[in-house]
């Protein structure tokens, strides 16, 4: 990639909606705090998130961690997206229109949990991206609310022809 190529796609835009294609109710992530090459930091609100709560341990509703482990891809495809687009253009408003469907999961490496997010709790989503090779993009991430880590993984997002999702 150029360096006249990578220009035209660091943007910073204002909010995540102009990185990622989710919408509610499965966009988990709510600001970006920062947007680095290498680091992405996103913080989220549990109370937007009782939908997935209602019938997660009744009378005790806590965050289940597949949603922990969403929310860091998503950091990560903002990392992507905002750093690492391999598309001249890119619409988020418009996915039939982008090549390529960006930061889509492929493996989960490692997950630990180490506490609980409950509704009215923020929380602070970092990732670090740890190598690149072409397409594929590992990283190292980890949530907190409250000031603890709950949660630490290593995951691997790709970029992957939008064709494929479609099968």
């Amino acid at each position: 990639m150029s360096k006249t190529t990578a220009s035209l796609y660091q943007h910073d835009f204002p909010d995540v909606t102009g990185y990622l294609h989710h919408r509610s109710p499965y966009l988990l992530i709510k600001t970006i705090e920062s947007l680095d090459s290498d680091r992405c930091v996103t913080t989220a609100e549990v109370a937007d998130l009782s939908l997935f709560l209602a019938g997660h341990f009744p009378g005790a509703p806590v965050l289940p961690g597949a949603l922990m482990q969403e929310m860091s891809t998503q950091t990560g495809g903002v990392l992507i997206a905002g750093r690492y687009n391999p598309l001249e253009v890119y619409r988020t408003e418009d996915p039939d229109f982008n090549a390529y469907a960006l930061g889509v999961l492929v493996k989960v490496k490692s997950a630990r949990y180490r506490g609980f997010a409950r509704p009215g709790d923020t929380l602070r989503i970092q990732v670090d991206l740890e190598c690149r090779v072409d397409h594929v993009f590992d990283f190292a991430g980890q949530i907190q609310c409250n000031g603890s880590t709950i949660m630490k993984n290593r995951f691997q997002l790709a970029n992957i022809p939008t064709a494929t999702l479609k099968g």
